[in-house]
């Protein structure tokens, strides 16, 4: 059902695409938008490795809601920061691309747990974490894909 890479030898192993997943804060998540037009937004993102999701927070309404509403199937690509060449002007970088279903969350204590665990990701302040929650509960909703694929790649821009 998914494609295999063509450039096998850059392909990272599936360690070091997790790794990337929990260490990088956003990615763009892909959906299936209006007249078979992709809608891909730029998303914080939290993953549980145990669960094999991938969470997200947003809107209870809109385009993203919609597009949800009428097809789940969707993709999530993470890009690295990259390291500069020293020789050139161009990066070595990581990607990793998931496939899967999103879904929403709809019990509110998991929702303020997930919410708890991707704040972490920008702040150890738990106060602060916790007051930002209180605010925006009843206006967030909590999303996650659960992973049918995922594969990532070395990309070397020279």
């Amino acid at each position: 059902m998914f494609r295999k890479l063509n450039r096998v030898k850059q392909e990272l192993e599936n360690s070091e695409c997790k790794n990337i997943l929990k260490e990088e804060l956003r990615g763009v998540l892909s959906l299936n938008g209006d007249d078979g037009y992709p809608y891909g937004m730029p998303m914080n993102h939290f993953y549980v490795e145990e669960e094999n999701r991938l969470y997200f927070h947003g809107g209870m309404i809109g385009y993203k809601m919609d597009c949800i509403k009428k097809d789940n199937k969707c993709s999530y690509c993470v890009i690295n920061k990259g390291e500069k060449r020293l020789d050139h002007w161009s990066l070595i970088f990581k990607s990793v691309i998931v496939f899967g279903k999103i879904h929403l969350v709809d019990d509110i204590n998991e929702i303020k747990r997930i919410s708890k665990l991707l704040s972490f990701k920008f702040t150890k302040d738990e106060n602060e974490i916790d007051n930002e929650i209180k605010l925006s509960l009843n206006h967030t909703a909590m999303f996650y894909i659960d992973i049918e694929y995922l594969t990532g790649k070395k990309v070397n821009e020279r």
